[in-house]
């Protein structure tokens, strides 16, 4: 089976990698990176700005990589709640014929973080400022700065690509 993941970072390709081997454990899995615009801005903000990133993600995969037998986007975003934001994620996987999609839990950001978010800071450099770190974003994320290790980015978007996959074991549920 290929797998066509519409990024180069390892967080995000481990994850698809996981989430696919834990979905269909019978397959051997091979892991095609191709870094593909998402049509969005860097740092999305809403949950339908974020969907749309992961889905032109996929799209972009497919046409950069037709010969694969799924293509996943991934793509993380912020959600407004008055002064507050949460962040998350939504993973997309298309087939030949099918579309499977889910988003990732979300938590709220420090007050800090937002602060430099809203001065036009992307989530992984402001928490490179607020955390005092080089490249969060391709390690823990925000997720695991803010749980000292137990939540890592990848942890965070696993069950996403599991649930992402459904349509495609559950065939009957999801014509």
């Amino acid at each position: 089976m290929i797998v066509c993941v519409a990024s180069k970072n390892p967080t995000k390709t481990e994850s698809a990698r996981d989430g696919f081997q834990r979905q269909f454990p019978e397959e051997e899995i091979e892991i095609i990176s191709v870094s593909v615009p998402s049509g969005v801005p860097d740092q999305p903000i809403g949950s339908d700005e974020t969907y749309q990133g992961a889905l032109n993600r996929a799209q972009n995969a497919k046409k950069e990589y037709p010969e694969a037998d799924y293509w996943i986007g991934i793509e993380g975003g912020n959600i407004l709640h008055g002064q507050e934001m949460e962040a998350m994620a939504w993973v997309v996987v298309l087939s030949h014929s099918k579309i499977g999609r889910a988003r990732t839990a979300g938590f709220f950001l420090p007050q800090k973080t937002v602060d430099l978010i809203n001065e036009g800071y992307e989530l992984g450099h402001a928490d490179e400022i607020v955390f005092e770190i080089k490249n969060s974003k391709q390690k823990m994320g925000s997720s695991g700065l803010l749980t000292d290790g137990l939540i890592s980015r990848k942890e965070l978007y696993v069950p996403a690509v599991i649930f992402a996959l459904s349509p495609f074991k559950k065939i009957d549920l999801y014509p």
